[in-house]
Formats: structure tokens, sequence, C-alpha cells
């Protein structure tokens, strides 16, 4: 049990769900957000290349818009765009805000070889002028009430320009910053750079968000020292340990941190799992994605392993309720 520490922190922590493709998307978002501790989530990236999406690929990625663009515990949710053909998601990020979008963020951080093959995502970092065209023209042609942030990894193959980069976003127009320390080369192997998170906030004058390796409370309290944020970003750590960013937020109000026991996460599967069918019942992706947050539970909870091995080999919905009631 760990209980804070007097702290001399003058702004209020603020912790962000991470944009994760394929793992953190709405049925994750509304289930770590009911649970508590985060003030914002991130969509999945949009991805923009030759056409201008219709109001259905938004709620597709994005269902949150139709709700005012919360998850339904009321965080506000942020719609994330990834392109490189400026023009295109201008016109995009328009029609978005037409629909209902009320915030939009940057992909600059994708690490993804078909992302980056086709100069989407982290590839852009080799070249800051083009970052800047990007953020630049979008902030042009968004309404001015409409906040424009970024994301960014530290570079591509070393951080030669990782302050070229930063400043490149916020010269352009960005409100908000947020770094995953590391370059798309180092991927997600540790460590984490965070000191280079506390060079480039120190370099731009816009807020910027620490993001990367927090797994636990101890990992939490490190990133802050060593990036000087009070923002913090939370991806991996948040779906391993799903109650991570509400013991982040009882810690820091001076209560007790303690771990959802294990029956306590037994209810928030059987939930997600029902989450997942709502969405899609159709076909294997409530089966699929259940089975894929049960091989990261199971890092951090040995309960889990042994639910992933009763429901590994089920195929349908039925048997996998089933299962999940004993």
């Amino acid at each position: 049990m760990m209980r804070a520490m007097q702290t001399t922190t003058q702004s209020p922590v603020r912790l962000v769900l991470a944009p994760m493709q394929g793992l953190t998307d709405a049925p994750m978002r509304d289930l770590l957000t009911r649970i508590g501790g985060f003030d914002e989530c991130v969509s999945e990236f949009v991805r923009i290349t030759h056409t201008v999406h219709s109001r259905a690929t938004w709620l597709r990625y994005a269902p949150e818009i139709a709700n005012g663009n919360r998850t339904a515990a009321g965080v506000p949710c942020t719609v994330q765009l990834l392109g490189s053909d400026a023009d295109n998601m201008a016109r995009n990020a328009l029609e978005a805000v037409r629909f209902g979008v009320d915030k939009i963020d940057l992909n600059f951080g994708c690490p993804a070889p078909t992302v980056n093959k086709h100069q989407g995502g982290a590839v852009l970092l080799k070249e800051p002028e083009r970052v800047f065209h990007i953020v630049r023209t979008l902030r042009q042609a968004l309404p001015a009430h409409i906040p424009l942030t970024g994301k960014m990894r530290l570079g591509f193959e070393d951080k030669s320009l990782a302050l070229e980069n930063a400043a490149a976003i916020a010269e352009g127009g960005a409100c908000g910053l947020t770094v995953h320390a590391r370059t798309k080369v180092e991927g997600y192997d540790p460590p984490a750079h965070w000191v280079w998170v506390r060079k480039i906030a120190g370099a731009v004058s816009i807020p910027v968000t620490a993001n990367g390796d927090v797994f636990c409370l101890e990992d939490y309290l490190a990133i802050r020292r060593e990036s000087g944020c009070n923002s913090v970003m939370i991806g991996r750590g948040a779906v391993m340990r799903p109650d991570l960013a509400r013991q982040i937020k009882r810690y820091e109000a001076g209560q007790a941190a303690e771990a959802a026991p294990f029956a306590e996460v037994a209810q928030w599967i059987v939930h997600f799992f029902d989450l997942c069918v709502a969405k899609e019942a159709g076909n294997q992706y409530p089966q699929a994605r259940l089975k894929q947050w049960l091989g990261m539970l199971r890092k951090a909870y040995p309960e889990a392993d042994a639910l992933f091995a009763r429901v590994r080999t089920l195929k349908t919905a039925d048997d996998i309720r089933r299962e999940l009631a004993v």
C-alpha cells in the first residue's frame, strides 16, 4: 500500500489514456474510463489518404462523437488523425468538426512499418518542415475554438531532430504536445528516455504530456520526476492494470493506492466482453479482443493466465460467457 507524500506540484495532475491501434478501441476506452482516473482519452487514428470520410467512418473510430465527444463515463475523447497530405487532412478535419468533433490530435508517432511506408506516423519525423506544414495547414483551416494537438516520438532512427520536431509542432499552431519517449527504431523496447521529455518541455512554449513505460504507480512517480510534466499519458500499463489511473489519482489525493483484487477485475472482464459483443456480434471480434486482453492481463494477474487457458480454444460468444461465469 502506498500513500501520498507531501508534494509541491502547483498544477493538477492530468492523466490521458493513450491511443493504441487495435488495443484502446471504443470498448476498451469505455471500460477504462468507467473504472476511473482518466481525464481524457484519444481515439485510435483515423487514417487520411485521398478520400474525405463520411460521418459513419468517424463514428466507427470514435462513437463518442455521438455522445458529445465523451465516453459513457463522461470522459472527453479526442479524435486522432494520421496522414501526410496536409490539404486532405484539413478537409477531413473540417468534416469531422461538422459532424461534431471538438478536439483533434495529429499522429507523428506511429511506428508501424505499413504506416511509415505510406508516409504516415513516425517517418514524418525525418522531415520537421513537413511536420510544421501539416500542423500549420490544419491550424489555419480549423475554427479557432477547436483545439489542435500533436503526438510524437523522439525521432525515427535517432534523437537528433527531437527538439526541431517539437518546435515544428508548437510553432505550427498546436496547443499541446505528447511525447512518447522513444524513437521509432526503439519501438517499445525499454527504457523510455523520460529525460528527453524534460528537454522538449523546456524548449517549447506549449504544455507537454509525458508518455512511455508507465506500468505501475512507481513508474508514474518516476516519469513525473524525470520529465517534470504534470500531464502523463498511459497506454499498455492501463490495459495490463485497468485500475492504474485510479490508483494514481487516489495516491495524488492522499488516499491509499491499493490495487484492485482480481475479483473486481473479473467483473471488468465480463463487462468488456459484453461491450465487444454489443459493438460487433456477428464475427470473431469479441472473442479475439477478449483473448488479446487476457493475454496482457496475465502479465499482472496470475488468475488471468488460468482464465486465458480456459477460453483460448473457445470459438463462440456463448461458450465464452459460460466460462466467464464460472
